[in-house]
């Protein structure tokens, strides 16, 4: 492991459209100009990037011992245009962020899994999990398997890797998760220690091409184009004892508006895309998600771990980049609220996990956050 000698609030940055000294890895610049950062349309980050030696996205945060852990995916510059099906997002490997204290320097520890060890995966590693049980710590990941569909793609499936150590090195199962699908596992355990896993995503996480259960490799792109039907839900299922199956069948995480009906494929400020994650406080479970197309990192609010979900608003107000990802976690008695952007990069598959304080109305609702200050 590498220890970067970068706080959490004075850390390189570039600005706008700066690619890095490689393809792969930022360029660092100044205390002095990372303190004055803008954005292409002049406006100043609310947090700066935890790292700036690699790439990463998708920030998945832990407390494992008193000590945050991000599992974040690693992105590089695989020369690929924007598109739809999400190929400029050519992850292959994944590294964890660790910081002792608030505050503190952050390491970055060495490569934690590779995909060229995952014996079922064909590419792209995209947004990781983890949790721990008994010892061991579990890192969940979703990849394309080596089957192709209608634009030579793999269908993506989930696959879980093992450590003794919450930095790695993780060795994977030889296949993935038995009846697993699409992307973003998250891995959220209860009170009384039964832990549930949430994912799914539509456009580039193929949701939409399950609505009958089984993958059609035919199938859409994007969505179902049913703007008047209920959305397309991400996925909820708790795990087994061994943390490595399902238990029980894949339940839709419902997302109700507030007169108790589904929300519709239309609305997209609202609506499912990707991302989901959750957490529990005051008894109430918070399903946070974000809504891809509209940028916004969402949250409703249920009384199981199953749903269904309330909507409430939104977190976070766009990033500057396309994707949104986050996590929330508590930790030193606060609340943190993890995310990405592309200052650092300035192109939408070269992102940087920020960091910042959550908070909470006294009724239990959050107010929404602008990663820009004025």
């Amino acid at each position: 492991m590498r220890s970067a000698t970068i706080s959490l609030a004075i850390l390189a940055t570039c600005l706008g459209g700066c690619n890095g000294g490689t393809a792969d890895a930022p360029t660092k610049a100044s205390e002095s100009s990372t303190a004055d950062a803008r954005s292409p349309d002049g406006r100043r980050y609310l947090a700066q990037p935890l790292v700036d030696e690699i790439y990463t996205a998708d920030p998945s945060a832990h407390v494992f011992d008193g000590k945050l852990y991000v599992y974040p995916s690693h992105d590089i510059d695989a020369g690929i245009a924007d598109d739809d099906l999400g190929n400029q997002y050519a992850m292959r490997d994944y590294r964890v962020l660790r910081i002792d204290r608030p505050g503190g320097p952050v390491t970055v520890g060495p490569v934690a899994l590779d995909i060229k060890d995952v014996p079922w995966a064909s590419q792209q590693m995209w947004a990781p999990d983890a949790a721990y049980k008994d010892g061991t710590y579990y890192l969940y990941f979703p990849a394309r398997d080596k089957s192709k569909d209608k634009n030579g793609l793999g269908a993506f499936r989930i696959g879980v890797a093992t450590s003794k150590d919450p930095m790695g090195p993780f060795v994977a199962d030889p296949s993935y998760i038995p009846g697993s699908f699409s992307m973003d596992p998250a891995v959220f355990t209860d009170d009384d220690g039964a832990s549930y896993m949430y994912f799914g995503g539509i456009w580039g996480g193929q949701l939409q091409r399950w609505k009958d259960g089984v993958y059609d490799p035919n199938g859409s792109d994007t969505d179902l184009k049913q703007d008047d039907a209920p959305a397309i839900s991400g996925k909820v299922v708790r795990m087994s004892a061994d943390m490595k199956h399902f238990a029980g069948p894949v339940r839709d995480a419902v997302i109700l508006d507030e007169q108790g009906k589904p929300v519709k494929g239309g609305d997209h400020d609202r609506r499912f895309f990707e991302a989901s994650w959750v957490f529990k406080r005051d008894g109430k479970y918070y399903y946070t998600y974000s809504t891809g197309d509209t940028h916004f990192v969402n949250y409703a609010i249920g009384d199981s771990p199953f749903g269904p979900f309330t909507y409430k608003g939104h977190i976070l107000a766009p990033v500057q980049g396309w994707t949104s990802h986050h996590s929330i976690v508590q930790w030193n008695g606060k609340w943190w609220l993890f995310y990405h952007d592309t200052q650092l990069s300035g192109k939408n598959h070269l992102r940087s996990v920020k960091m910042t304080e959550l908070k909470f109305n006294p009724d239990g609702t959050i107010p929404t956050i602008d990663p820009f200050v004025p």
